[in-house]
């Protein structure tokens, strides 16, 4: 009886959130007034070093709670759909679980990226009780080495906690390039993902640019392959990453700065995770006008970046609106014009 009320409980829930899902995308091909999705980061300290991330540090503070929910407040405020909380590593944060509390109450899809180390079963159904939606975890290798601590071997019994007790989406990333030494460990991942009832995809580490570094023939072939593990959903629509990964630059809009946010410790406004300082100005003071302006921007970084995120945002508005505009200062308003174009 336990058992069909969890798997009752979990097929309702996956059904609510496909539904939410497809709200979503429908707001987003009407309306280009809003943000899309953001990453939003609550500290900055990780628990792990690998050699290839830039995004971490081993002693930062949390941010105060009442900070976080400003911040998700002003996200909802410019009618964000998807708030990402990201590090770093999130589960050191002491007020995660008020903060996903928060995302939801304010309308939003709450999602995580973790890297899966703090996870136990209480930590899991706490993350259930506060209305997580979506969890990513990335795993780089099936065993440890110094590039890379995020191993199969290390995060499988994780894995089999978050089968047993989470009633969130959770997907398994993994990875090629980047320095990463056995890419034939990607689909062995996968397909221990799969097999775990989780969704599984690949993506292509970026340099400390965001940009590109070539894939190489096994790469390639083990890229290709994990793509077709790839369930159909709107999150592995990236065909710019399978041009990346046959040496390819990309003509398209990247939307960042207006569709997409990366709100950094500080609360500063950035393009992603790999363009920090652009357009730089704070998420409390960001309006209508800095999003226009940044919608219409190009960016000199997009036909060789690699991070994903921005690009499924990005693909909503692939076909609408030129980017034929010089950045302009963050502190600067955007023409009038501009904001009507929204």
């Amino acid at each position: 009886m336990r058992d069909i009320q969890k798997r009752f409980r979990r097929a309702w829930k996956r059904a609510h959130r496909r539904a939410r899902e497809i709200r979503m995308i429908a707001k987003g091909l009407v309306s280009t007034r809003h943000a899309v999705m953001a990453h939003i980061i609550p500290m900055r300290r990780c628990n792990l070093s690998c050699a290839y991330c830039n995004e971490y540090d081993d002693h930062s503070k949390p941010v105060a709670m009442e900070t976080m929910y400003r911040r998700i407040d002003r996200l909802a405020e410019l009618g964000t759909s998807i708030v990402t909380i990201s590090g770093g590593e999130p589960l050191l944060h002491p007020d995660l679980d008020p903060m996903i509390a928060r995302i939801r109450r304010r309308g939003m899809i709450a999602g995580l990226i973790t890297n899966g180390y703090l996870l136990t079963a209480e930590r899991i159904q706490r993350l259930n009780r506060a209305g997580l939606e979506h969890m990513q975890i990335s795993i780089d290798n099936v065993m440890p080495d110094d590039v890379s601590k995020k191993s199969l071997k290390v995060l499988d019994r994780k894995l089999c906690l978050l089968a047993e007790h989470a009633e969130f989406h959770v997907n398994i990333n993994s990875v090629v390039g980047g320095g990463i030494r056995q890419p034939q460990d990607a689909p062995v991942i996968g397909r221990r993902a799969i097999a775990l009832g989780f969704t599984s995809t690949i993506g292509i580490i970026h340099d400390g640019a965001g940009q590109l570094r070539p894939l190489g023939g096994v790469e390639r072939e083990v890229y290709l392959a994990m793509r077709g593990m790839e369930k159909s959903s709107y999150a592995q629509i990236n065909y710019f990453q399978d041009n990346i990964a046959h040496g390819k630059e990309n003509d398209w809009r990247c939307r960042a700065g207006a569709r997409y946010l990366y709100i950094c410790e500080d609360g500063l406004v950035h393009y992603c995770s790999q363009q920090r300082g652009y357009p730089g100005k704070p998420l409390l003071e960001y309006t209508l006008a800095d999003m226009a302006r940044e919608y219409r921007t190009a960016k000199a970084c997009a036909p060789r970046c690699t991070v994903a995120c921005v690009h499924q945002i990005s693909y909503i508005d692939f076909w609408r609106g030129r980017q034929d505009l010089a950045p302009v200062e963050a502190g600067q308003a955007a023409p009038q014009d501009l904001v009507q174009l929204l």
